[in-house]
């Protein structure tokens, strides 16, 4: 069917043809050209020619491409696209070199002075310590008088007696040593002082190296005596033979300190 059409479209080509070159030959007075047309080097049908036969021939292989052609002009710019995400942050870069130095700037007026703080006391900030070295043989009264200047009212006092103490040459017997302040024992938070019994000791005599230590509270600022005594014990018991600061350094050592916690 393919084959029939395409040789009735060649048949109806080649009588158009021959139409148009009688026409141009009758008005040019010159005869037809009878010169066979050319067959096609590829396509041959039993050795004929003519118009018949090239019409008829089968369209031979592509050439090889040709060379690429002179570069065009540069177009116009394109419209600006839009904006893209925001990509990652990237990694801090190096420390630069320092900037220059800037101008100083204005000069203020000074401010007023502030109100005073709240004092308060480091450690061993006000202290003192009295020594000596003496033996004393009192069995009740004043040992040493240590005197101290408080700097404020809202504060407290430590204070320790270290020295050799003895009781000695009785059977069931008590000598107490104790501080107190301005001539009177505090009891704020409690007396400070030291009693030492003797059951069976009317031969003895113990001397030994004692440690008496306390707080007291509630004491105005300003000169203070510091007193340490010995006496009768609060048991009941009859007094001993006392003996105080035996071939020894005795001590008294005082400090202002701040209050303790409620």
């Amino acid at each position: 069917m393919m084959r029939s059409r395409v040789k009735e479209n060649t048949m109806l080509f080649v009588l158009i043809f021959s139409l148009t070159a009688g026409f141009y030959s009758a008005k040019n007075n010159k005869s037809p050209d009878t010169k066979p047309v050319q067959s096609c080097p590829s396509c041959n049908h039993g050795g004929q020619t003519g118009m018949w036969t090239y019409m008829t021939c089968i369209p031979g292989a592509p050439g090889a491409p040709g060379r690429d052609g002179a570069k065009g002009e540069l177009g116009n710019p394109g419209k600006t696209g839009t904006q893209g995400p925001r990509g990652p942050d990237g990694k801090k870069g190096a420390k630069g070199e320092p900037g220059i130095q800037g101008s100083a700037g204005p000069k203020v007026q000074r401010g007023d002075k502030g109100d005073n703080g709240k004092p308060r006391l480091a450690s061993h900030m006000n202290w003192k310590e009295c020594a000596w070295k003496k033996e004393y043989g009192t069995d009740s009264g004043l040992i040493y008088n240590c005197d101290f200047v408080k700097k404020y009212t809202d504060s407290s006092l430590h204070v320790y007696y270290t020295g050799n103490l003895r009781v000695g040459g009785c059977d069931r017997c008590c000598s107490r040593w104790y501080f107190n302040f301005n001539g009177a024992e505090r009891s704020s938070p409690g007396t400070i002082d030291g009693a030492f019994y003797m059951h069976t000791g009317r031969n003895h005599h113990l001397h030994r190296h004692r440690h008496i230590e306390g707080h007291c509270n509630n004491i105005q600022k300003g000169k203070v005596r510091v007193g340490f005594w010995v006496g009768k014990c609060v048991t009941g018991h009859k007094l001993a033979d006392a003996y105080t600061g035996w071939h020894s350094m005795n001590r008294i050592f005082i400090e202002e300190v701040p209050k303790a916690q409620q």
